[in-house]
């Protein structure tokens, strides 16, 4: 997927835990899960605003496009 998420590292540089994110997000820890480990095939709206409210970041801090590599497809 040439989405990458970026979750984990704004969690490190806030110094919070995924349950906690989640908790102040108000999803679960597992579908919190699903879109830090680049599973999740959506995310909506309401809950990218809510994650860049949460650590104060900007949408593009969470998700970067990545070329696919040619070799690999």
């Amino acid at each position: 997927m040439p989405i990458a998420v970026d979750i984990d590292v704004m969690l490190a540089r806030r110094k919070m835990s995924v349950g906690e994110l989640a908790d102040r997000v108000g999803i679960t820890p597992a579908n919190l899960a699903v879109l830090k480990n680049g599973r999740a095939k959506a995310v909506r709206f309401t809950t990218l605003a809510a994650l860049c409210e949460v650590l104060e970041c900007q949408p593009g801090d969470l998700l970067r496009w990545e070329a696919e590599d040619a070799a690999g497809v």
